[in-house]
């Protein structure tokens, strides 16, 4: 498998170059804003999702910078986390 991590996103690929999951993080107006994720259907239910959730949070506070969410798994997820 292939990672690439750039600097508003994080795409994982297959051996032979097919998309298996991806999450979009642009920088916006002095925050950064998940607006998509993606997980292949051979990789769901494996928390991919929620280890790409995880490094964006990384991410955002070695930034030091406020996170928010348009894409709608994101937002959920963020929402999850805030009420622990």
């Amino acid at each position: 498998m292939n990672e690439i991590i750039s600097a508003d996103k994080i795409q994982g690929y297959d051996e032979k170059g097919n998309l298996l999951y991806e999450v979009f993080f642009p920088l916006e107006e002095g925050y950064i804003n998940i607006t998509h994720t993606f997980v292949s259907d051979s990789l769901r239910g494996q928390g991919i999702a929620r280890k790409l959730m995880e490094e964006v949070i990384a991410i955002a506070k070695k930034r030091n910078l406020p996170l928010k969410a348009s894409c709608s798994y994101a937002k959920s997820y963020l929402e999850k986390q805030q009420s622990k």
